[in-house]
């Protein structure tokens, strides 16, 4: 249940100074540091504080989906979270990729479609649609989101405070193109998520709401407001084609990609930044 509380008792910057200290550290936190956000407009001052702190170049965004009835509480369906250039891996061959977590916070992977932009979109257009955000793609990619929190339990709090924390981010991996992504339809993109060898979860391009340029629109409308425009370059992870799925330090997952590829990974504690 998201809690009830004024904008007044939400303190942005002593939040993400939490966040980021918790995140240096490889440390956890049940509870969120202080009153939590009570919109997302609050957990994006809070983002953009942390990023501050962070120090480090941003290399794309993520995108992440708001379900019902939470989505009508905050008025969009999605949200956005930064990829930070030095959590952005390649996949090369069938070798599997640490993907580091925080081992006693929240740990998930996802199997995602990236897109990759081709040049820098106009910083002052802030109405997307599917179609106009499609002439700025240079090219798509499989890959596997390292959705990761020293909040133990961060989805239970709702989008906010999801927002508020690198929109749970903590990686991605990147493997193949998709050479011929613009002359296929979304829904005969297959993949699936195996964890250790069991399967976890199917879907398609097709199960991103909208599909991948419909994630991709989410995120240039909700940075063009924020002052935040993408640049050629960024790569936008568009969200968890075959669900949010649950990761321990030591497990191994693979994403497979039907007639396109796989990558493999295995979660690893992270370690503290000094």
């Amino acid at each position: 249940m998201v809690p009830a509380v004024s904008d007044l008792a939400f303190d942005a910057r002593a939040a993400a100074a939490e966040f980021v200290r918790a995140r240096r550290a490889a440390g956890s936190f049940s509870k969120y540091p202080g009153t939590p956000p009570p919109d997302l407009d609050a957990a994006y001052r809070c983002q953009d504080a942390a990023i501050e702190l962070w120090k480090d170049a941003i290399a794309g965004w993520k995108v992440g989906w708001i379900p019902e009835p939470l989505s009508q509480k905050y008025g969009v369906n999605r949200l956005v979270g930064p990829i930070f250039a030095q959590a952005l891996q390649r996949s090369v061959g069938n070798e599997p990729v640490d993907a580091p977590v925080f081992a006693e916070g929240f740990a998930a992977v996802e199997a995602e479609f990236v897109v990759q932009l081709s040049e820098d979109p106009p910083a002052n257009v802030a109405e997307w649609t599917a179609e106009t955000a499609r002439r700025f793609v240079q090219t798509m990619y499989i890959g596997i989101e390292i959705a990761s929190s020293p909040l133990r339990n961060i989805n239970s709090f709702g989008a906010a405070v999801v927002a508020s924390d690198f929109g749970n981010n903590a990686g991605l991996i990147l493997g193949v193109e998709i050479t011929d992504w613009s002359q296929r339809a979304p829904e005969t993109m297959h993949c699936e998520t195996r964890i250790d060898g069991h399967l976890v979860g199917r879907g398609t391009a097709a199960s991103v709401s909208g599909g991948p340029l419909s994630a991709l629109a989410f995120a240039l409308r909700c940075n063009a407001r924020r002052g935040r425009s993408l640049r050629a370059g960024d790569f936008v992870s568009t969200g968890a084609a075959t669900g949010v799925h649950s990761i321990r330090a030591g497990q191994r997952a693979e994403a497979i990609f039907t007639g396109i590829g796989s990558l493999r990974c295995v979660a690893v504690p992270k370690q503290p930044i000094s």
